[in-house]
């Protein structure tokens, strides 16, 4: 009978041993300092963007994420962006688009990638694989190759540097065609002559038939 009890025991032992060593807990990884979530995710903004209580920008873009986890904190929109941007009297100034474009809220720097185009409405056009806008600076730099075209001037080079007006820049590493101001002036003062010597010149009189002998 002794041995009987021994067995069951034995039995009911490594039933509940076995049994502790199936469960498992089911709980989520530890969260890490590195991982980061959204706090803000919007589709299918159309908003404008003050700076010191004037309106400075409208952005246009088919997702907009705010994260201040990551470090540094950015505003982050993967799926394109649109950009236009004002001056003091609210007058479009600039269109800037690109495919990808990051804004870092404390550096006040864009980082804009992919497809970047930038249109004034003085007429110049800009193009680049990106392009960075320091807003502390009110500075324009791309480290990339450029395409810049004027009304009076085509450039393309390795690196591009500007104001945020796009009045003045630099490109180097450039190659591209233009008129200088003073071959325009030249060209100009030429045309000015030939007319003053075709006022100038006396108009001669129609040859007289000679009578026959």
């Amino acid at each position: 009978m002794r041995c009987l009890w021994s067995l069951l025991l034995c039995a009911l032992v490594g039933f509940f041993a076995s049994s502790c060593e199936e469960q498992k807990e089911h709980t989520a990884p530890a969260v890490n300092p590195a991982d980061s979530v959204a706090m803000m995710t919007s589709y299918g903004i159309n908003t404008l963007i003050s700076d010191s209580g004037v309106m400075k920008y409208r952005i246009i873009a088919e997702r907009w994420e705010v994260n201040e986890v990551l470090n540094p904190p950015r505003w982050i929109f993967r799926r394109g962006l649109f950009l236009q941007q004002f001056d003091e009297k609210f007058h479009t100034e600039t269109y800037i688009q690109c495919d990808t474009a990051y804004y870092y809220t404390v550096q006040k720097l864009w980082h804009l990638m992919g497809n970047v185009n930038v249109r004034t409405t003085d007429g110049l056009r800009f193009s680049s694989e990106e392009l960075f806008w320091d807003q502390n600076r009110h500075e324009l730099y791309s480290n990339k190759f450029s395409h810049l075209v004027t009304p009076e001037r085509e450039l393309q080079g390795a690196y591009f540097t500007s104001d945020e007006r796009m009045t003045h820049y630099k490109v180097t590493n450039t190659k591209g065609s233009f008129q200088s101001e003073d071959a325009l002036n030249k060209k100009e003062d030429k045309n000015n002559n030939e007319k003053a010597d075709s006022a100038a010149s006396p108009k001669r009189a129609p040859a007289q038939p000679q009578p026959k002998k």
